[in-house]
């Protein structure tokens, strides 16, 4: 077997162990396939859209810089654009953070404290 068909496999295991959702496994598999669906759709009637939200706030005064939230069905394009636009983000995996807010129940996941700048960056999945 391939290295995608045992990604593939996973992520389907994943659903069936109640781990993610479906539509979360769908996001997975289009950005295995390098989003060549269109990843973002409308929630199903009784579907809660879910959110990325990222908060950049001035360490002294607690004031928010950036208050930036993000559809999810977007996520791993803009993963993309990152990768293709922004090379410095090939210190990152990419891949591994995205199956962190891919598989996240919710709160914040990522917590980073610039005391040089005087920054404070969160992020949620909402």
């Amino acid at each position: 077997m391939s290295a995608a068909t045992d990604e593939r496999l996973k992520i389907l295991q994943m659903v069936e162990d109640g781990k993610i959702s479906a539509e979360e496994a769908t996001a997975l598999l289009r950005a295995m396939s390098g989003g060549r669906q269109s990843p973002v759709r409308p929630p199903a009637p009784g579907e809660e859209r879910r959110y990325l939200r990222i908060s950049v706030s001035d360490l002294d005064s607690g004031t928010a810089r950036v208050n930036v939230s993000v559809p999810m069905g977007l996520v791993s394009a803009a993963f993309r654009m990152a990768e293709r636009f922004a090379p410095e983000f090939g210190e990152f995996d990419l891949d591994e953070l995205q199956e962190l807010i891919a598989t996240s129940t919710g709160g914040k996941i990522v917590e980073v404290v610039d005391q040089a700048e005087s920054e404070r960056v969160e992020i949620y999945v909402e």
